[in-house]
């Protein structure tokens, strides 16, 4: 039989941290079983995992086997179940990312997937298959970048909200008090969830980016990060996921927190990005911008309520940047968000609306300060949060600014590097880092420092919505746009095409079957991975390139007369041309569309 034993080692004044796989054969009859100790120092306890039954029970650590082989491993994702059965999901490489107000905060660089069972002969071709492609999807999540993970801090709340709670909430453990909207993990772990005596042995994972750097101006040091947090809620991809769901929930909602540490001192400035709060879409069919649909038949009213009261219970006063086109495609939902606040009649919400590429056609970069200048007063008004070196709260954050464009991405994380260096800049004079007159733009060091992390963010942030890397990151890096960076932005726009079009659907299926979204049934018979193809979808194709090759050959070999040449051209051109038009018009049908959520769901 077959064990596998996984153990924590604890070093006293050590930062490194370690899990160990081990395996080994006995000659026992005992069943089957994963084995896993206890992360707390000193403890005695022991996980063990049936294999068979998949039932979970604490046991002591005299009944792991003694011919242990190791394999090291840095924590435990979680478990999911497949075609094949149970999996469990273990991290086994990560990278430091820096500390935290002395807390080690960790990036996971590399997964494994661990089958309860020995082999998959029980299963038929076809399930295995299946399987595979499940394997696949979990795989891909997992190799997309941007996990994170503390195993004795709250990544998923801001300093603020830490701030604000009971003794009673510290005294819970980690998976308890995290803010479920960040733990990407929580479905992996609800086995874990349901018996809180397991909960030592497991962690939250947050998706998104972490910047973690040691700066210095005037001599003194400090520690200046960025923490995007990923909501998993209404979570996927570009074309696939807009607007909101019935609970409220953005598509691409990401907390961006700014965190400054100084002799003690610490100071936190967050921001949030979302999808405009009511429901439509905007689903790819083979054009470069798909047209967009506002739904008729659902009232935008009660979700939209729903999405901003959250909002202000969570972040408090609201004022919503809209960075949206006001003419063009994107006309109808600046107008129809404007026309919601007015309904809304909520005087917690204020809105402005910025058309970021009208202010700035022709490289006008500069005139974003406009727009920076318009918030400044409610940028003061809503401060930010403070504590000085005894640990006593100073100021407090009373307001965010709700930031938006189509995708939530480039336009958008502009504006908010913006208004995060307006806000560092009051902290680092408040904490006196920064003298009387200084300005952050003309510290050299550290101005690199911030636009890089900031651009990176961008890119982390676009990579898991678009699937490439942002644009306008050329001005984030140096303060101005660039020609460089136009051709760059092009070539990520070529590259998004092809993926929205021909690759989302797969990665909207993997993070639906990640999160729980889609739940696979063991021995499943009928997955929705077997949906037949329409006869159009490889007969067009095949026709429009037989019928262009038709038309170069006829080029390049020409008849006995130019009439007979000019004849086949335009025959087989005129078919090349009329087919692609056909497969335009049925666009839709030529996507790699989602098959595990029903259509509605992603509507």
């Amino acid at each position: 039989y077959i064990y596998i034993y996984i153990y924590i080692y604890i070093y006293k004044n050590v930062t490194r941290e370690c899990f160990c796989v081990v395996e080994c054969n006995d000659r026992h009859t005992t069943p089957e079983k994963f084995f896993m100790e206890a992360c707390d120092d000193g403890a005695g306890d022991v996980l063990a995992i049936d294999r068979v039954s998949t039932e979970m029970s604490l046991a002591v650590r005299k009944d792991v086997p003694p011919s242990a082989v190791t394999r090291p491993i840095c924590g435990i994702m979680g478990t999911i179940r497949l075609v094949a059965g149970m999996y469990l999901i273990v991290i086994t490489k990560k990278r430091k990312v820096g500390d935290l107000l002395g807390h080690a905060v960790w990036k996971a660089t590399d997964f494994d997937i661990i089958s309860y069972k020995k082999t998959v002969l029980h299963l038929t071709d076809a399930q295995m298959q299946d399987n595979k492609a499940f394997l696949s999807m979990i795989n891909s999540v997992l190799n997309a970048d941007g996990f994170y993970f503390a195993t004795d801090y709250d990544l998923a709340h801001t300093l603020q909200r830490l701030a604000h709670t009971s003794h009673e909430f510290h005294e819970m453990t980690l998976l308890e008090r995290a803010d479920q909207r960040f733990v990407w993990n929580g479905h992996l772990l609800r086995e874990f969830i349901a018996q809180p005596e397991l909960h030592k042995f497991v962690f939250p994972v947050v998706h998104g980016f972490i910047a973690m750097k040691s700066c210095c101006i005037n001599g003194k040091i400090f520690d200046w990060n960025i923490i995007s947090r990923r909501s998993c809620f209404r979570a996927g991809v570009r074309y696939y996921v807009r607007g909101i769901d019935s609970e409220g929930h953005a598509a691409n909602f990401v907390e961006t927190e700014q965190i400054v540490q100084y002799n003690g001192a610490k100071a936190s400035f967050v921001q949030t990005r979302g999808s405009i709060p009511f429901y439509w879409s905007q689903r790819p069919n083979l054009k470069y911008k798909p047209k967009t649909q506002i739904s008729k038949s659902i009232n935008h009213l009660d979700g939209f309520q729903r999405h901003f009261d959250s909002q202000i219970i969570t972040y408090g006063k609201q004022v919503i940047l809209n960075l949206v086109n006001q003419k063009g495609s994107e006309k109808p939902l600046e107008q129809a968000f404007a026309k919601m606040v007015n309904r809304l009649g909520n005087g917690m919400i204020k809105y402005v609306a910025f058309d970021f590429h009208k202010e700035c056609s022709r490289m006008r970069w500069h005139r974003l300060q406009i727009l920076v200048d318009m918030v400044a007063e409610m940028q003061n008004e809503f401060g930010y949060f403070l504590v000085d070196s005894d640990g006593t709260v100073q100021l407090q954050q009373d307001g965010t600014f709700r930031s938006n464009c189509m995708d939530c991405l480039d336009r958008t994380n502009v504006i908010q590097s913006l208004l995060a260096r307006r806000s560092l800049q009051s902290q680092l004079e408040r904490m006196g880092v920064l003298h009387v007159g200084q300005r952050i733009e003309e510290q050299a060091d550290f101005e690199k420092i911030y636009k890089n992390a900031w651009a990176d963010n961008a890119n982390a942030c676009a990579k898991q919505y678009a699937g490439t890397g942002a644009l306008k990151t050329d001005f984030t890096r140096t303060g101005r746009r660039t020609q460089w960076g136009l051709l760059m932005d092009g070539w990520n726009s070529m590259i998004r095409y092809y993926k929205n079009n021909f690759s989302d659907g797969f990665r909207q299926d993997s993070i639906d079957l990640f999160l729980g979204n889609y739940a696979v049934e063991e021995a499943d018979m009928n997955t929705p991975l077997h949906e037949p193809k329409d006869w159009k979808f490889l007969t067009l194709p095949i026709i429009m390139v037989v019928a262009f090759s038709m038309c170069i050959i006829c080029l390049l070999m020409a008849g006995d007369t130019w009439t007979e040449t000019l004849a086949y051209v335009l025959f087989w051109g005129s078919a090349s041309a009329v087919t692609a038009g056909v497969i335009l018009f049925n666009g839709r049908d030529f996507v790699d569309a989602p098959k595990l959520v029903q259509k509605e769901k992603m509507d």
